[in-house]
């Protein structure tokens, strides 16, 4: 069997030409080309990005503002925070540094601690004690200008009537001295006087015939020639009356065993003690002019 050639032959006119198939990479390379937009191309056709609305934006900055303040309203509230924290730890570490120094401390060391704080609060209480009895009195108006002058008047009263400047009332006595058997001295006058002092007489008045005088710390009686005592420079004559006001046993002093009543009668002169009653002291002196003694302030 003879091999035989197969010979192409031309195509006819009725006959179309054979296309080769082509290959898979070539069709993919095809198939990218075709999906690249040539320089001119469009390719698919663009849609337009949606315009931000300004309704669309208002609350967007509302939110904004909101979250804005919340925060600020937050680093105050965080702040604050710490501060106090920093505080609290500050008092912490002077307390702790205040408490290790008290225990480094002996046992005497803090008796002699705690006993000055005990002696230091006494005196704390006994200043408020103090200063609440003065806004008392205070409040009361006990300090005000009307019961200033007022004790001042009574204090001046007080030195007028010893002084005998000012006339004097109350409950008191009267003694009667006159001449028996011996005439009424200087000396039993004296003796009347010294006892109604040590008695608590106030205020003393010597009457007789000639006048009165208003006995004070300095009066002196000296008997007179011819008859009669004189009294600071006052010639009185018998009969004489001591006129004294005092405490209202003052009438029992005058006759005590020893005393005047027994001293002038035993002297052989007379004497009358009136029980206490109302007297009236009117005689007074000028104000006296110091000519040596002065205050001390």
């Amino acid at each position: 069997m003879s091999d035989e050639k197969t010979q192409p032959t031309d195509p006819g006119q009725g006959d179309e030409p054979t296309v080769p198939v082509s290959s898979a990479p070539a069709d993919a390379a095809d198939t990218a080309a075709a999906a690249t937009p040539e320089p001119g191309d469009t390719g698919a056709e663009e849609r337009p990005e949606p315009t931000p609305d300004a309704s669309d934006e208002a609350p967007h900055h509302a939110a904004d503002g909101t979250a804005k303040r919340r925060l600020s309203g937050a680093g105050a509230v965080i702040g604050l925070l710490l501060v106090l924290l920093g505080f609290t730890l500050a008092v912490q570490l002077k307390s702790n540094s205040a408490d290790e120094g008290y225990q480094s401390l002996r046992e005497e060391d803090l008796y002699v601690i705690l006993a000055d704080l005990d002696s230091r609060a006494a005196r704390l209480r006994q200043d408020i004690a103090e200063l609440e009895a003065n806004k008392r009195e205070l409040a009361s108006g006990a300090s005000s200008r009307e019961q200033i002058l007022k004790e001042a008047q009574e204090r001046a009263d007080d030195l007028g009537i010893l002084a005998g400047t000012l006339k004097a009332q109350g409950s008191g006595i009267t003694l009667t001295f006159s001449d028996g058997a011996e005439p009424i001295t200087a000396e039993h006058l004296v003796n009347a006087v010294q006892e109604l002092r040590g008695a608590g007489a106030e205020a003393i008045q010597v009457d007789g015939t000639g006048g009165s005088v208003r006995v004070i710390a300095s009066t002196h009686f000296v008997g007179a020639g011819g008859g009669g005592i004189e009294v600071d420079g006052v010639r009185l004559t018998g009969p004489y009356t001591v006129t004294a006001i005092g405490p209202e046993d003052l009438d029992k002093a005058m006759e005590f065993r020893g005393g005047v009543v027994d001293d002038v009668r035993g002297d052989g002169g007379n004497v009358i003690v009136s029980d206490p009653h109302p007297v009236d002291i009117t005689t007074v002196r000028g104000t006296p002019n110091l000519e040596y003694a002065k205050p001390v302030s």
